[in-house]
């Protein structure tokens, strides 16, 4: 499970930002359990965060952040070969971020559920290599490191790399193997993992596994289709009953999904006036409500499926969603019977109705509400709401939050955009009289 996620100098976020999973005091029931202590304390870690904002504060990119991280893990060997440097996107609006490196980072828990290990994974990007890399774990509570890189020698092809302690197994001719295999643009975990590294292994299919990233553009038809492809496997009887249960429950009309064994078609199926059940064409006559839904609920259910979780990254949950129907997708990753693998989901949202304006109605703890704005340089900082005047938790977040006392929405008054596109429209209107005056009339004898 994911604790944290920490980034620097990626698209608009400039400056080091991090997104914390771990319940705090403040909350309120939603934390769960892992059955791990940091400094005395048990550890318990949160199903859901979401990212409010306003437009173009950075929301998206923050999970563009750790999908990007994700992709760097699963790809770095095989596709960043494929061309000069690193694909990074560092900060544009300041010419020096350039020069800067990017930073990704993530802080983990592992294992089984009586036996999880804390680890700490992260890198250091600059446009033509890998600046720095290192994997600490942390068995006992205390910290080992497994290995750290660094990009200060440049006769050595992939840097210098320490392995301190015993903590990666492996004779030292296999890690002098990976090391030789590790190109300045590739990342060393990646390797690890290609060349069966069991330890370095177990962290790369955690990030194979994890960070999907869902959205409301393109990806809903192919998502669709996944979800299709889903319901025609040998072992899909679960998840078709889960899924008509879901479709059902959403009061979409749907009664049940009809999956044809040899062309894979899937036709979800409805009540008719006369008590029949009557098929709809899919992308024709469903609406589109009903496809993103439909498209939402494989990346969903699998998740919450596997063993062991995972991450399902949602970005803009409310652009897809009814607000009601959003609020039930974070009761649902808060249920513990219906989410017994403790799977998170990290959204960002514009709906302040999931603030709630009381504690009962509200899906989320304070802990679990997270602000981005634009700064005045353009660059994009997180903040946990409880950093924002230590909102207290009988106050009524979604009208406070409406009305700027956290930060996070548009700074305008009320009337402004009309105001101000009047005020543009009679300033042309000047400049046109003034460029075109109108004729003098002429008389003739």
């Amino acid at each position: 499970m994911l604790l944290s996620f920490r980034v620097a100098n990626h698209r608009s976020i400039r400056d080091e930002q991090e997104l914390s999973l771990v319940a705090t005091e403040f909350n309120e029931g939603t934390g769960r359990e892992t059955g791990t202590r940091s400094e005395g304390k048990p550890v318990r870690v949160l199903p859901a965060i979401g990212i409010f904002g306003a437009n173009a504060s950075g929301k998206s990119n923050v999970l563009s952040a750790m999908r990007f991280m994700r992709e760097a893990v699963i790809e770095s060997l095989a596709t960043w070969g494929k061309g000069q440097g690193v694909p990074r996107q560092p900060f544009e609006l300041a010419d020096e971020a350039s020069a800067d490196t990017s930073l990704f980072e993530v802080e983990l828990l592992l294992g089984r559920a009586d036996n999880k290990t804390r680890y700490t994974y992260g890198f250091e990007l600059s446009d033509d290599r890998v600046e720095s890399e290192w994997l600490h774990a942390y068995p006992s509570g205390r910290r080992q490191v497994w290995f750290e890189r660094e990009a200060n020698r440049p006769e050595t092809e992939g840097g210098e790399f320490r392995f301190p302690g015993t903590g990666l197994s492996g004779r030292k001719d296999l890690k002098d193997l990976l090391v030789t295999t590790t190109r300045s643009n590739a990342l060393f975990l990646t390797v690890g993992a290609a060349l069966n590294h069991p330890q370095l292994s177990a962290i790369h299919r955690w990030f194979q596994d994890n960070l999907w990233l869902v959205t409301s553009g393109s990806d809903v038809e192919a998502r669709t289709a996944w979800t299709r492809e889903l319901l025609t496997r040998k072992e899909a009887k679960e998840m078709r009953d889960r899924l008509v249960t879901m479709l059902a429950s959403a009061d979409l009309g749907v009664t049940d999904v009809d999956v044809d064994a040899e062309s894979g078609e899937v036709q979800l199926l409805h009540r008719g006036a006369d008590g029949s059940s009557r098929r709809l064409d899919f992308w024709e006559q469903e609406s589109l409500g009903t496809h993103a839904w439909f498209a939402f609920l494989g990346p969903l259910l699998h998740l919450l499926g596997r063993r062991g979780g995972g991450v399902l990254l949602a970005d803009e949950l409310d652009s897809s969603l009814h607000p009601v129907l959003a609020a039930e997708v974070v009761r649902f990753f808060q249920d513990a019977e219906a989410n017994p693998e403790l799977a998170q989901l990290i959204f960002t949202t514009h709906d302040a109705t999931l603030l709630g304006p009381s504690v009962v109605e509200r899906p989320l703890d304070r802990d679990q509400v997270w602000l981005t704005v634009k700064q005045r340089e353009g660059e994009s900082a997180l903040y946990p709401l409880l950093a924002a005047r230590k909102a207290r938790n009988d106050e009524n977040l979604e009208r406070r939050y409406l009305r700027g006392y956290y930060g996070g929405v548009p700074r305008l008054t009320t009337g402004e955009v009309a105001r101000q596109l009047a005020a543009l429209e009679r300033r042309l209107e000047a400049q046109r009289t003034e460029s075109d005056p109108e004729p003098k009339a002429t008389t003739t004898a």
